[in-house]
């Protein structure tokens, strides 16, 4: 039998973040899950389970995550596991998306949650222990059209979390990125993702077409929420995470074939690439 943890889950009143809560208590761990209101709903979902403590946080609010994070400890007395999964979508085109259109969904997606990063760390820091898991998306490894804005967000998670497992190794902490591809969750619902008020008709053809697409695929996703539920439990008790994870066998085709892409600019433009250096420094 494993050994019981503490999860703090943001986001978990749906979605991943509630089968990730579901999973994670049906191993026997601990979890506090937050939620943005009503936390008695979620409590009631699971019967007020004594080893849920459910508490309410916009993770845009740095002293409400600070304070959260306090209460999870003085709760369960430490924090084995962070998850990251609190976000939502924006379908826009790039140039579509306006300056608080994008400013929202990053204080959401970036700035949130670093900082729940910043108000859970220190308690790991102390135990010298911890597993930080960030979500990011398949939209996170690869552009898209009508997701450039979403998808950027998700890059710089990837980016984030590549420097945090560096910096958290010696301490005894692991980070790992989850990129996961397309799951039927409520994430393509108009409650979870948000289409832009501005729309260029010259787009049509791209971005229109996108959001057309995405209607029209909305719950009928491949990918399965339980699944990536137990997938987390698989990482949580891996000796050794990695500090990758895609999710999907769509996520792993398309990842697959960006590099291939990628190696064939390489081999293109092989002479320009490494044409750049100084001459008193080129081999």
């Amino acid at each position: 039998m494993t050994k019981q943890k503490v999860w703090f889950i943001t986001g978990a009143s749906r979605g991943f973040g509630l089968e990730i809560t579901k999973a994670a208590l049906a191993e026997g761990n601990k979890v506090v899950a937050t939620v943005r209101s009503k936390p008695e709903q979620l409590a009631a979902q699971f019967d007020n389970n004594e080893n849920l403590f459910v508490t309410v946080l916009d993770v845009t609010d740095e002293a409400r995550a600070l304070t959260a994070a306090k209460h999870a400890v003085d709760k369960f007395g430490r924090i084995d596991v962070l998850v990251n999964n609190a976000g939502y979508g924006l379908l826009s085109g790039v140039e579509e998306a306006s300056y608080e259109e994008v400013k929202q969904i990053y204080d959401a997606n970036v700035f949130g949650l670093l900082n729940v990063t910043r108000a859970i760390l220190p308690y790991m820091r102390k135990q010298r222990s911890g597993h930080v898991i960030n979500i990011s998306s398949v939209g996170g490894l690869n552009g898209y059209v009508g997701w450039g804005i979403y998808g950027s967000t998700k890059f710089a998670v990837e980016g984030i979390t590549e420097s945090m497992a560096l910096e958290l190794a010696p301490l005894g902490i692991y980070a790992t990125v989850v990129a996961p591809g397309f799951f039927r969750t409520e994430f393509l619902d108009p409650t979870s993702l948000i289409r832009t008020a501005h729309v260029i008709d010259d787009y049509a053809g791209t971005v229109g077409e996108m959001r057309s697409f995405a209607t029209q695929v909305n719950k009928k996703q491949p990918g399965d929420p339980k699944k990536l539920a137990q997938a987390f439990i698989k990482l949580v008790n891996s000796e050794k995470p990695p500090v990758h994870l895609p999710l999907g066998n769509d996520t792993l085709a398309m990842y697959r074939e960006k590099t291939a892409r990628f190696e064939k600019d390489i081999a293109d433009w092989h002479a320009v690439i490494t044409g750049t250096d100084h001459d008193d420094v080129r081999e």
